[in-house]
């Protein structure tokens, strides 16, 4: 019964403080290696970077959503699913290109058209397993603990101090020392990685720093399953037997 009242008092007051005008933006290239089309391949009967876009269309938070892409095809499918398309540039679709100035360019190109909004979510068409759920969630937590940014993270498989690194000489050395290589893995502090599926920032500091990060940092925590992250076709096996079970998604 606490919990229950505690959920209606503070869900309200949540809410209040989410700007109206929150912004998801997709960033899906038409280049891929690992999958050709990767954007596009088909998951259960449908492109995989639909997922994305059902997901922040049906988050009561999100007010526009916005792929950014150069390609033809991913354009036409992003339209049909119910996103708004900004236009790439070529220099900005490269393998090298860098999702921080993929942003900034969208952003821009909102600034241009006076709909520059406060707040943006920063969803990769490769994570299908990341829902509205996820979304909603993760924006009211940033808000409710007042962040500098939010990042969805996932406990990492393999522990860094149990890693090596070359040295010059090729040789193995501890990633941090020798004591924690052979240390009880309940006695190491939890480490997690980022999993690509959801990244929420202020506009104006993202700007400024034109970097995801900010402290303080919160971190939005999700299962290993739902951060599955589609860069081979393994990955888009698995990912296909999840959904097909309804093990993850809803």
């Amino acid at each position: 019964m606490g919990n229950a009242k505690a959920e209606t008092i503070s869900r309200p007051r949540i809410e209040t403080m989410i700007p109206a005008d929150l912004v998801a933006i997709i960033p899906a290239r038409g280049g891929s290696k690992g999958i050709p089309k990767k954007n596009l391949t088909d998951l259960n009967g449908r492109p995989l970077i639909s997922y994305s876009i059902e997901a922040a269309l049906h988050c009561p938070f999100i007010h526009r959503c916005i792929v950014s892409t150069e390609d033809e095809q991913i354009k036409n499918i992003s339209l049909q699913w119910g996103a708004e398309v900004i236009d790439r540039p070529d220099s900005l679709s490269t393998d090298v290109s860098l999702t921080q100035d993929v942003v900034e360019h969208v952003l821009d190109v909102l600034q241009q058209e006076g709909e520059l909004p406060d707040y943006f979510v920063l969803l990769q068409p490769t994570s299908p397993l990341r829902n509205a759920s996820h979304i909603e969630s993760c924006i009211e937590q940033f808000f409710a603990h007042d962040a500098a940014c939010a990042i969805s993270v996932t406990e990492a498989e393999h522990h860094p101090y149990k890693m090596f690194f070359l040295d010059d000489e090729q040789s193995l050395q501890p990633f941090r020392d020798e004591a924690t290589l052979s240390q009880p893995r309940q006695l190491l502090p939890k480490v997690y990685r980022q999993n690509g599926a959801i990244y929420l920032m202020n506009t104006s500091l993202f700007l400024e720093k034109k970097s995801f990060f900010a402290q303080p940092a919160y971190p939005f925590v999700m299962s290993n399953e739902e951060s599955i992250d589609i860069d081979t076709k393994r990955d888009l096996d698995i990912a296909a037997f999840y959904l097909r079970n309804e093990l993850i998604y809803s």
